[in-house]
């Protein structure tokens, strides 16, 4: 079975390296000396190269690595990737666009019209990762005051209703959130496939919405155990349903060409935490069940950077050395590999990979590990042949 790999594409600047935290590549950060992507000439002058120039070259380099795909994250601290996936769509050849959007921000009459032009224009390389939102100050920010199951009863709705009236002229419906009375697409547009469904979320009202609409359900890196009871159970709910659910993980990786060259790198970006980051993440509101599952496993009163060590590669303080998901993939080129066959072997069905920086380390994970894939299984075969 081929195992789909996309890439992230950081639209809200990046890390020159994993051991600093600073955000010294891209203007979300002050322009300073030594910032790139855009950054200063020598006389201090901005030098004229955009933000997005910098990420037409991660994904030409994703794209030449060997990724089917580039996920574009959506927070109050990004560019939109709605504006950002065209852009890059002129620049790149076969490269998907992974647009993150929460449905309830759009009407989904206009967002399946939008889409089908998006399919239409770009030889149909849009992709969605549905988001429904962690609550608390961070969903107010976006001026949505709906309760955690409220979200997703309109992510379901809006679902049914951008799928109806793609494939149905004179679609109907009359539901809690949305009233839709002859909608449709012109035969155009109509014709376009309908852009493959990421889904996330940890509840029991995300996993109900993802066995209904999803193509793969999607999750940030977790123990294994934990993950793979996870994936049974959303199966079984699609299975319920009548249908077939596939399964795909979200998680950073520090890949270097041997172990200890990739913990020194994270024992030396543990050390420049500074407090203030700390404190960042030492707990934000939210009614989000994955991103509690997150918390447990992010210690921020940690000391050392192996009080953080969770499994055998596993390391649970990502989220101290950028924003995201706390636990990640660190090791060898091939202990890398070895975990990513461990998830294969687990259920995951696709993987969305990152990296810091994600230009070098886009050229780095497709070229040095994605080619050991299925090396430890087909050694344990032929071991056994013998």
């Amino acid at each position: 079975m081929a195992i789909d790999f996309y890439w992230r594409l950081p639209t809200h600047g990046d890390h020159a390296t994993i051991r600093r935290g600073s955000l010294d590549r891209g203007d979300w950060s002050p322009l300073a000396p030594g910032n790139q992507t855009p950054g200063l000439t020598a006389d201090g002058e901005e030098d004229g190269y955009r933000y997005i120039d910098h990420l037409a070259e991660i994904a030409k380099a994703a794209e030449i690595s060997g990724f089917i795909g580039g996920l574009i994250p959506s927070f109050p601290t990004t560019d939109d990737p709605w504006v950002i996936s065209p852009l890059l769509a002129r620049e790149t050849k076969s490269f998907r666009f992974m647009i993150a959007f929460q449905p309830g921000f759009l009407n989904p009459v206009q967002a399946a019209r939008l889409s089908a032009s998006l399919q239409r224009a770009t030889g149909g390389r849009t992709v969605f990762n549905i988001i429904t939102g962690g609550g608390g100050p961070s969903q107010l920010w976006w001026g949505d005051s709906f309760s955690h199951d409220d979200r997703y009863g309109r992510t379901s709705e809006f679902l049914d209703v951008f799928k109806g009236v793609w494939k149905d002229p004179g679609f109907t419906y009359d539901g809690r959130f949305y009233s839709v009375r002859n909608g449709g697409l012109a035969p155009l547009l109509g014709a376009e496939d309908i852009p493959e469904i990421w889904f996330s979320g940890s509840s029991d009202a995300a996993l109900q919405s993802a066995a209904r609409h999803a193509d793969y359900y999607l999750s940030w890196l977790e123990p294994y155990d934990q993950l793979q009871d996870k994936f049974a159970r959303v199966k079984e709910r699609t299975a319920q349903l009548g249908g077939e659910q596939k399964c795909a993980i979200r998680v950073d990786l520090v890949a270097r060409p041997t172990e200890e060259e990739a913990w020194r790198d994270i024992r030396i970006g543990f050390e420049n935490v500074t407090d203030e980051t700390r404190a960042r993440w030492r707990g934000q509101p939210t009614d989000s069940v994955g991103a509690a599952r997150q918390a447990a496993l992010r210690p921020t009163e940690a000391k050392r950077w192996d009080e953080l060590v969770v499994g055998k590669n596993l390391w649970g303080g990502f989220n101290l050395l950028r924003g995201g998901p706390a636990l990640g993939i660190v090791g060898s080129y091939e202990q890398c590999a070895e975990q990513l066959d461990e998830l294969i072997r687990r259920g995951a069905d696709a993987f969305i990979l990152a990296g810091t920086p994600h230009l070098e380390e886009a050229y780095r994970v497709g070229e040095e590990v994605l080619p050991l894939l299925g090396r430890a299984a087909t050694a344990g075969l032929l071991q056994a042949a013998e």
